[in-house]
């Protein structure tokens, strides 16, 4: 290959990603194949494989740009510092807020791209393993970002503050994980694919305060 600028390298490598982007906001991507984004970029066979290997090597960086764009860390942190551990309340409902303005944020075809990748986990966990291994710390998931500062927030707020709830720490983390992916997958439904039966139904504020109020009552009690 000719030797190229840096700068053109990665305009390049960004055409290509902006293409699988909408490749993949249109199928699922059990279904793509490395032909079809080729075809949405224009390029020769012959331009795109100069740049990426096969498809699962287009569809990391796709990931990782995904989750550059949507980190949500700093938003946390300024949730949660500076505050009293006797404001944990608060800083719950805040917490739940922030995913709320996340999951309305990011975008119709973001959510339904991420529904794809976690619909081909449960189908090829072994391709989504070698993808997800390519993949830096610093590059991850937004929402993996969140489990570790949240799960020891909530130890610190436990112990401040003499709580004692039935679950513990780690139960309650997957309480949340399961859901936000609940929540994210009716706000898709309801929003991105025209199911009339739940319109109106998957409101991010008002399930995410439920989260809140959920969340706040197995850390309250015993």
């Amino acid at each position: 290959m000719p030797k190229v600028s840096e700068g053109y390298y990665e305009k390049k490598k960004q055409e290509i990603i902006d293409a699988a982007y909408r490749v993949c906001a249109r199928k699922p991507i059990m279904s793509i194949e490395m032909k079809d984004v080729i075809a949405e970029t224009g390029f020769s066979h012959g331009v795109v494989y100069r740049y990426y290997q096969d498809l699962d090597d287009v569809l990391r960086d796709l990931v990782v740009r995904i989750n550059r764009e949507n980190a949500m860390g700093e938003k946390l942190h300024a949730i949660i510092d500076g505050k009293k551990a006797t404001e944990w309340k608060t800083v719950i409902r805040e917490i739940c807020d922030m995913l709320a303005d996340y999951l309305k944020g990011v975008g119709a075809d973001v959510l339904k791209i991420s529904q794809y990748c976690d619909v081909l986990a449960m189908s090829d966990p072994e391709r989504v393993k070698v993808i997800a291994g390519k993949i830096g710390k610093e590059e991850a998931s937004p929402f993996l970002e969140l489990v570790p500062v949240l799960a020891a927030y909530l130890t610190e707020v436990i112990q401040k503050n003499a709580l004692k709830p039935k679950h513990s720490v780690d139960e309650i983390i997957q309480f949340i994980i399961a859901s936000y992916h609940g929540i994210q997958t009716g706000y898709v439904l309801s929003t991105c694919y025209d199911a009339r039966q739940l319109e109106g139904k998957y409101d991010p504020k008002v399930m995410f305060s439920c989260l809140a109020d959920s969340v706040i009552l197995m850390l309250s009690r015993p």
